[in-house]
């Protein structure tokens, strides 16, 4: 199979996704990353449509890339308007982009009914401004905005538009799903025809691929193209897009890589696809997708004791690749459905031994049911499930014990809420009494605790609370029902969370609070 040839659009299709937007300066970080990473081409914008889009085409002059072209997007030249004096066209000389990407209609609905033209003056349209783009001495490909769509309802005028592109010198034409509703064998068959169309005339042509996840397809139908013969696929990272998003790259990438041996990108780029997906999901501002194939949180981790139990013995058994080849890792839960594998790879993973003579295995997996029936989650809380499984094996030493505490909250008439708290706990076998405030409850008990440790344990500056999440566990019981507390916590080295669970919410966050400070403080005091 020919190499197939990368191309990311997360720079100008991506960010016409919903609450997707990138600087000039953004989008040259993370077009070095998409470099880094292996990939054949990069399309930094619209330079006719957008100022900023523009800058990033000047910044990307004085930037070296070592594999990837950058390359500019815009549509052929308008209706009625002579190529040369077409605004759009000019800004992508100006842009001095060596490739250039140029989208023409190819269903005769649009033609005639959205640019109001009509269809000879289309196919001159396309042929005029990739020939005038050549002239320029510019890498041409071809995009065939909504192919599938025209070629369903006027086969032949869908092809002469590919014609009209490839007789203006295109060196790809790239047949496009835009409304994202064509089937897999759909788009297998289509490929095929337009290979066998030109095949007979005797040209020699090179497809590409577009499609867009309006049926959750777009992975799917990107591969069936490759099967029939295309030889580019163009995507974006995470998938980010218009509407339900464009064709997933850190999908497409090690399915072509793994599962059909393309040497569409080396073993030892692969290995850094978990790492940009999560750096562009950072950069956007977006939540990573746990579930996300081959790069999510979630794509390798397992829950059920049985498949735990099996992964132990051969991972292959419930995973059908090596996580490590696409840069993420194996994960291993604890809740309800836990077995006794279970808690003995996850006490290995969290550097606890479980001795012969010390509780068992299971009687640990007895007792987490026993608490996840009471509301507490382990499976989102590492920090407290090592708590837990050292206190069941006797290795668990207190940094500190509370002695008491006191919050008391008070507003003024024209003033924010203010919480006040008092805490004696003793460290060390010594009883400390410290007293803070802070913009709430949490918040007043989290001052003073640091107060309070802070004379023991200087560093505690360092570590830092990142998430603070409550849930009603059972809404029945309105404002009495037991709550859930989860709190992610970080340090200049690790992240880790931990729950309370209680009627109290205050309660509730204590012991999540407090399960922070005690892992954080019994990592630092063994290292």
């Amino acid at each position: 199979m020919e190499q197939v040839l990368l191309y990311d659009t997360t720079l100008r299709d991506g960010t016409q996704g919903e609450n997707i937007s990138f600087t000039s300066e953004e989008k040259i970080r993370i077009a070095l990353k998409l470099d880094d990473l292996g990939l054949h081409y990069i399309e930094g914008g619209w330079p006719g449509s957008s100022p900023r889009d523009m800058h990033f085409f000047k910044l990307a002059e004085n930037t070296e890339f070592k594999n990837a072209k950058i390359t500019a997007f815009s549509s052929t030249r308008r209706p009625g308007v002579k190529i040369e004096n077409d605004m759009n066209i000019k800004a992508l000389i100006k842009s001095n982009a060596a490739c250039v990407t140029i989208f023409g209609k190819s269903w005769d609905l649009h033609v005639e009914q959205i640019i109001n033209s009509n269809l000879q003056e289309n196919l001159d349209m396309i042929k005029e401004t990739v020939l005038y783009l050549k002239e320029k001495g510019r890498e041409v490909i071809y995009d065939a905005e909504h192919f599938f769509d025209g070629y369903r309802e006027n086969r032949d005028y869908a092809l002469e538009t590919l014609m009209a592109a490839l007789s203006g010198g295109a060196e790809l034409l790239v047949l496009c799903d835009t409304n994202g509703g064509t089937l897999p064998f759909e788009i297998e068959n289509a490929v095929e025809d337009v290979k066998t169309f030109f095949g007979n005339k005797n040209l020699s042509v090179r497809i590409g691929i577009h499609t867009h996840n309006d049926c959750g397809l777009a992975v799917a139908n990107s591969i069936c193209a490759v099967k029939s013969g295309a030889v580019m696929v163009q995507g974006t990272i995470n998938g980010y897009g218009e509407r339900c998003g464009n064709a997933d790259l850190t999908s497409i990438i090690p399915v072509l890589r793994l599962k059909m041996n393309n040497t569409c990108i080396s073993d030892e780029n692969l290995e850094k696809l978990k790492s940009v997906s999560r750096f562009i999901s950072e950069t956007a501002n977006m939540t990573p997708l746990n579930s996300r194939p081959f790069v999510g949180r979630s794509a390798f981790t397992h829950k059920g004791g049985i498949h735990v139990s099996a992964i132990r013995k051969i991972p292959k058994a419930y995973e059908h690749i090596d996580p490590e080849l696409v840069g993420n890792k194996r994960r291993v839960l604890v809740s309800d459905l836990s077995g006794k594998s279970n808690i003995e790879y996850k006490a290995k993973e969290l550097g606890i031994e479980l001795d012969a003579d010390e509780i068992t295995a299971s009687e640990i997996v007895s007792e987490v049911k026993r608490l996840e029936q009471d509301g507490f989650q382990f499976e989102a809380a590492d920090g407290s499930l090592k708590i837990l499984i050292e206190k069941y094996t006797k290795k668990f030493k207190p940094v500190f014990d509370l002695i008491s505490f006191r919050v008391t909250t008070e507003k003024d008439k024209d003033q924010p809420c203010r919480a006040h708290a008092i805490i004696k706990i003793s460290v060390a076998g010594k009883e400390e009494i410290t007293a803070a405030d802070g913009n709430g409850p949490i918040s007043a008990l989290d001052n003073a605790l640091r107060k309070a440790l802070g004379n023991f344990y200087p560093g505690l500056d360092l570590m830092h609370l990142t998430d603070f999440k409550v849930r009603v566990i059972d809404g029945k019981d309105g404002t009495s029902a037991k709550v859930r507390v989860l709190i992610e916590s970080r340090d200049e080295e690790q992240i880790w969370s931990t729950i309370g669970v209680s009627e109290d919410i205050i309660d509730a966050s204590w012991q999540a609070l407090t399960d922070s400070f005690q892992y954080e403080l019994s990592t630092k005091d063994k290292a």
